[in-house]
């Protein structure tokens, strides 16, 4: 079946009601797509962006045995979960530690299910063992405020990957929704340097496109990208260009494509969308330098009437706090409904297998490449040169 034949039954409005919406699997019983991907119980499978759990979970309660059971079904080896607060330096930091203790919790209460992610060998350990490791990120670098040394007390505490800004300005820099385009500024060129130090990884989603290619030239070893769209085929502030993806490939970074309103300018976005932008990042980075970061939980939303309105209300809130970008709309979910399952990011492989991407290229995208990148960043040893672009 061509993308444009599924766009065509998978098309519906944000209005439609789910079992209106098929999912990718639902389609591929009714049909017999081509490839050969043999699924990826042998892969590292990683999602630079997301959360274990229920879109509608209440804060800080205990994991559901749903979320547990999903995250189990995943097939995810590991997953980047946001730990600090945004767009607030009055209580980002406070925050940010409860979130940690809170994952911290839930990982002693389910240690056959969770594990931590420090280091290259604990993303071996948790493929092993059948685990979901959690990567404990920052989406906004507010939590460190004006203190460097605060690098050191989050590197402790298991933070591993640090976003420089969210959408606004702030003392790192100007984020994508900034109309100054300020760029990096001396302490935000401080705290790269602090990082590099350190081994933990530079993240530039949310970041203005100043700040995007100055932070890469700044930063001594390869950094990621974890959660964005291209802007060749939607022009929105939260994707990135050409020059910024291949400027980051030619560092030996890392780019993962979200499932997000973003991926288009109007309308709501489906798996060929998805495919779409990871076809053109490919073709603009190469192969090495391409993942997944779906911006997500690992859960399936359930598309219902309470889910709508929590939706309308987070999108209210936040464009009050001001931190909303171009594409955010109650009537625009934050999901790709064909591809609402816990293995999603199988059905991706299998969707890219039947467009004739190879197996190898296929392991790469959903994982390979960042677990790469973690092994070159978190490592003391000097990051091996970034490997050749493959197209």
């Amino acid at each position: 079946m061509s993308l444009d034949r599924r766009r065509f039954l998978l098309g519906m409005s944000a209005a439609a009601s789910a079992p209106l919406w098929l999912s990718m699997r639902e389609v591929f019983a009714k049909t017999e797509p081509g490839g050969s991907w043999p699924g990826y119980a042998g892969a590292t499978v990683i999602d630079a962006l997301g959360s274990p759990g229920e879109y509608n979970a209440e804060a800080y309660a205990p994991m559901s045995a749903k979320a547990l059971a999903d995250a189990r079904a995943s097939g995810l080896t590991a997953i980047n979960v946001t730990v600090s607060g945004v767009g607030s330096y009055a209580t980002n930091t406070e925050e940010t530690i409860r979130n940690i203790a809170y994952w911290n919790a839930q990982i002693a209460a389910h240690p056959e299910a969770l594990c931590l992610i420090r280091t290259a060998a604990d993303l071996d350990r948790a493929k092993r063992d059948g685990r979901l490791g959690l990567v404990y990120g920052f989406q906004d670098a507010t939590p460190i405020g004006e203190d460097l040394d605060r690098v050191a007390l989050f590197d402790e505490l298991g933070v591993r990957v640090f976003q420089l800004t969210y959408n606004r300005r702030n003392l790192i820099g100007d984020g994508c929704l900034e109309p100054g385009n300020a760029g990096l500024s001396t302490f935000g060129q401080q705290l790269i340097e602090r990082l590099n130090e350190r081994h933990l990884l530079v993240d530039l989603s949310h970041a203005g496109e100043r700040t995007t290619r100055e932070a890469i030239a700044r930063s001594k070893v390869p950094i990621a990208i974890t959660h964005t769209g291209c802007a060749a085929l939607a022009a929105l502030p939260r994707n990135k260009t050409d020059a910024e993806l291949r400027a980051l490939a030619e560092k030996g970074g890392v780019a993962g494509i979200y499932l997000m309103p973003f991926l288009r300018e109007k309308g709501q976005p489906m798996a060929d969308d998805l495919i779409a932008h990871i076809e053109h990042a490919v073709r603009t980075c190469g192969e090495e330098h391409v993942g997944i970061g779906s911006d997500g939980t690992i859960s399936p939303i359930d598309f219902n009437a309470e889910f709508k309105r929590k939706h309308a209300e987070d999108v209210a809130d936040r464009r009050a706090r001001g931190i909303s970008a171009p594409g955010e709309d109650a009537n625009v979910y934050t999901f790709v409904p064909d591809l609402n399952s816990a293995d999603r990011l199988d059905t991706v492989a299998h969707l890219l297998s039947a467009r004739g991407h190879s197996d190898s290229r296929i392991a790469k995208i959903i994982g390979g490449n960042f677990a790469r990148l973690f092994a070159q960043t978190w490592s003391p040893a000097p990051a091996t040169p970034p490997p050749a672009r493959k197209v």
